[in-house]
């Protein structure tokens, strides 16, 4: 199994910044792409931010491009979120999620597959 652990979120004021940060471990061969996700209460979860590691393509959901900045540390399978001018309809509870991912299970290679982490929440007051 690929464990995902996030961290970062927290409360902040209309127009300032917070930072996720997600690292994934378990007896990883290869992940596809890492990106973020968000639910806000009553909402769809949605795609925020993904990037291919192989190319490094990125994509954005349209209303946080310019604010948000989607970043990875490929050594240490990390995935972090840089998030500016935060709004309040940036507040939601966001998850990391590893895409494509290959692993080994006891002797078995598995995959691939999608794993999430646990959320963090993300509150912008007015």
């Amino acid at each position: 199994q690929v464990q995902l652990v996030e961290s970062g979120g927290g409360l902040v004021q209309t127009g300032g910044s917070l930072r996720l940060s997600c690292t994934a471990s378990g007896r990883i061969v290869r992940i596809n792409t890492l990106g973020w996700y968000r639910q806000a209460p009553g909402k769809q979860l949605e795609l925020v931010a993904k990037i291919d590691l192989d190319g490094g393509h990125t994509n954005y959901l349209t209303s946080v491009e310019g604010r948000f900045t989607i970043s990875t540390d490929y050594v240490k399978r990390s995935v972090y979120l840089q998030m500016n001018s935060l709004r309040p309809e940036d507040t939601a509870v966001y998850y990391c999620q590893a895409g494509g991912a290959r692993y080994w299970l006891e002797i078995s290679l598995r995959g691939p597959d999608d794993f999430w982490g646990q959320g963090t929440q993300v509150t912008v007051s007015e």
